[in-house]
């Protein structure tokens, strides 16, 4: 059984050496920002406190924050951890346990923070089908904007073991394994894990833990918008501002959400996307092969498969020691001589 059982992601956390050309960015990608103590943070639509906060420093990634459900699961976690909960000190208040993870990310887990009435967001408007006529007598005129970011949906870590921080965020928090996802048969690359809500729908995907080479850190934080119209609207937006796209748009296999990637001013890799895949608790694990990671039901191939991007440091040896060593592995079972 785990400690506890979060309910959620709610931030993550950076530094950046320009506040105010960080600042321009997130809001272009449709966070409400303010400067609080000489941090920014960025406010979706949900009534959050913060889902996003950049401090001034050199570039780089400093923690995931999760939500635990109350203040007394923090106290159960700090006495299991020998930790001792604090006051969190930002926009909404509440309480926050910090630890660390195997690979050295700091975690901050936070509870009863204060929460804002939701802002507008972009509405669901009714959609003509081939045998469905819902809109009649009523056209769609959208305004350019940027998207309306409702919450914070995921964040994915790169690992060094994958085994040892899945079972790190399982003992602690209750993640539940959504899809496996496998580098060949029988060699774990990293999972898809959600949240447990027991019979509450729960996203497909709130932390992905890869076990990929190179150096560590966060590949991406995603951000939930919406409705489809308005990923295009921030899509076009970004575009029109010159930002830097990473991938999109398209519709994911692991999760089936649609997607769009940007990039922030210091090559911070952030995500809309909308219409994702909920299970409940009882909802059994997958196993899907590596390429259903970077192939997509329909839209922009990865980088990668187009030819714009080469793959990641050491990523074609990595999966092709780890293919001799499995056919070494089933030579040896079968009692012929490894090559």
């Amino acid at each position: 059984m785990p400690v506890i059982k979060i309910e959620d992601i709610a931030h993550v956390r950076f530094a950046a050496p320009d506040l105010a050309v960080m600042r321009s960015f997130l809001v272009d990608f449709g966070l409400r920002v303010s400067e609080v103590g000489g941090r920014l943070y960025g406010q979706s639509a949900d009534g959050r406190p913060f889902v996003h906060v950049t401090e001034y420093g050199d570039a780089r990634f400093l923690a995931v924050g999760l939500r635990a459900e109350s203040v007394a699961d923090l106290e159960t976690l700090a006495a299991a951890e020998g930790l001792s909960v604090s006051d969190l000190d930002e926009p909404g208040g509440g309480k926050v346990l910090r630890l660390t993870d195997p690979d050295g990310y700091l975690v901050e887990v936070v509870a009863g923070q204060q929460r804002e009435a939701p802002a507008e967001v972009l509405p669901d408007l009714p959609r003509n089908t081939a045998t469905s006529k819902p809109r009649f007598r009523s056209a769609v005129r959208l305004q350019a904007a940027p998207a309306h970011v409702l919450r914070i949906g995921h964040a994915v870590l790169k690992v060094r073991d994958f085994r040892t921080s899945e079972r790190w965020y399982k003992d602690r928090f209750g993640f539940l394994t959504s899809d496996e996802v496998e580098a060949a048969a029988g060699v774990p690359l990293g999972a898809f894990m959600r949240c447990d809500r027991g019979d509450k729908p729960a996203d497909h995907h709130t932390l992905f833990l890869a076990q990929l080479p190179g150096e560590l850190g966060l590949l991406h934080a995603a951000f939930e918008v919406a409705n489809f119209d308005d990923l295009m609207l921030g899509h076009q937006y970004l575009k029109s501002k010159k930002r830097e796209q990473a991938w999109g748009v398209g519709r994911h296999i692991m999760g089936s959400q649609v997607f769009d990637y940007w990039q922030d001013p210091f090559g911070n890799e952030l995500e809309h996307w909308t219409d994702g895949d909920l299970f409940a608790a009882a909802d059994p694990p997958q196993k899907q092969p590596m390429s259903a990671l970077l192939n997509v039901q329909w839209g922009a191939p990865h980088p990668m498969f187009a030819g714009k991007r080469p793959p990641p440091p050491g990523l074609v040896a990595f999966v092709a020691a780890t293919q001799i060593r499995l056919k070494n592995l089933f030579r040896r079972k079968s009692g012929s001589n490894a090559v």
